[in-house]
């Protein structure tokens, strides 16, 4: 039977992106060795206390339907946060609460986007993005992000590719995956095109919390200039290492709210009220477990890089913030397709080709460095071991 026109614009993305990492999985269900380096989750459980608070509100009985908007409780705790971070007056009706920063990047997508229009993404991207694009009806235009510039989106890029269709920038600070973090002179620029052009501004700030020591995170929810456009989304999943609970926000203009939220209530209505109680929490006391993430991922980066370094002629391109290091495997000869497929069948090791993100990474692959120390350093190991056996073989 016909299925509608907005399946055939999702056909092939999703789970399409993961196959390599969904084989790895067969493999080791089969009993292989697999040291598995392909998605990026908390390396710790979610703090008990947060547990507790949602156990003790359902137990209260807090368990009915939510208002469209997400409780009150937790959008007053979210208004106090952001006008403490941003240096900006923020109210509750400034946010509107959402399962996850997925749902809300959907329902942003629908609010500002549809069928003729174009948005503007940075590749590589998230491997959802095309998809949230897609789905509004709305043309993907890809801005590549390049190395040399740190993988961070440069105005020039930007402007080169913005026509009357344009209608919304899609930017993702600090980056998924390449852990890159746009700077305040990065975001005026960007900020004084949207402006020009009437634009809006969509950030996705999920990993804000997780910047490593020397790095600095800017929102351009700081930018005065461009406040009433700018449409930040964020939740508790990597910061509370809370992604189950599927608990997230969007942070815009009182008026983008308000028109946002009868589709909102045509999708749901806010976040569980026992959910939203624990996000409250997570967000007035902060996150206990993120200074330990921030430290370990960034460790395990900086191990990453020198060994490959040292021994082999693979280069990493070091993370200022996240879970995830990308690795150019150019001087292999193979691309990073070929790579991640022969380092799993020959290596052991399950990593992300980097067209899995995009199409300008297809000489990258992406690593998570969410795995234990133990598993991370065998990983390296296996990765130096293959390296090297390809590099003699190609002599």
């Amino acid at each position: 039977m016909k299925t509608t026109a907005i399946t055939r614009r999702l056909d092939g993305l999703g789970g399409a992106k993961w196959e390599l990492h969904l084989k790895a999985r067969k493999m080791i269900a089969a009993g292989a060795d697999i040291v598995e380096m392909t998605i990026g989750e908390p390396d710790v459980p979610t703090p008990a206390a947060l547990m507790d608070t949602a156990v003790a509100a359902m137990r209260a009985g807090r368990t009915g339907y939510s208002d469209g908007r997400g409780e009150d409780n937790l959008r007053a705790a979210l208004a106090e946060r952001y006008t403490a971070t941003t240096g900006r007056d923020f109210a509750p009706d400034n946010f509107m609460c959402f399962p996850g920063t997925q749902t809300a990047l959907y329902a942003v997508m629908m609010g500002v986007a549809e069928a003729g229009d174009e948005v503007l993404v940075g590749d590589p991207m998230y491997a959802t993005y095309e998809g949230v694009v897609r789905a509004s009806g709305a043309g993907m235009v890809p801005v590549p992000l390049r190395p040399e510039h740190g993988f961070r989106m440069q105005a020039a890029d930007l402007a080169a590719r913005i026509t009357p269709r344009s209608r919304a920038i899609l930017l993702t600070s600090p980056h998924n995956p390449t852990g890159s973090i746009l700077t305040a002179a990065d975001i005026e620029a960007i900020g004084e095109l949207a402006l020009k052009h009437d634009l809006w501004i969509i950030s996705d700030e999920v990993y804000e919390q997780l910047v490593f020591d020397g790095s600095t995170f800017v929102s351009p929810l700081s930018n005065a200039a461009i406040a009433d456009r700018v449409i930040a989304v964020s939740s508790i999943s990597k910061s509370h290492a809370a992604p189950g609970f599927r608990s997230g926000w969007c942070v815009a203009s009182t008026a983008f709210c308000d028109a946002l939220l009868p589709l909102s209530e045509t999708m749901l209505f806010g976040n569980q009220p026992f959910i939203a109680d624990m996000t409250e929490q997570a967000v007035r006391e902060g996150s206990p477990v993120a200074k330990g993430m921030r430290t370990r991922y960034a460790a395990r980066a900086a191990k990453l890089d020198q060994c490959l370094t040292q021994e082999t002629q693979l280069t990493v391109h070091q993370p200022e913030a996240g879970m995830f290091a990308m690795i150019n495997v150019a001087s292999t000869g193979l691309d990073g397709q070929a790579y991640a497929e022969h380092l799993l069948e020959h290596g052991g090791v399950a990593v992300m080709p980097g067209t899995s993100f995009g199409t300008t990474m297809s000489d990258w692959v992406r690593v998570a460095l969410t795995i234990d120390d133990g598993d991370f350093d065998r990983a390296i190991q296996r990765i130096v071991l293959h390296a090297n056996t390809l590099q003699r073989n190609a002599a």
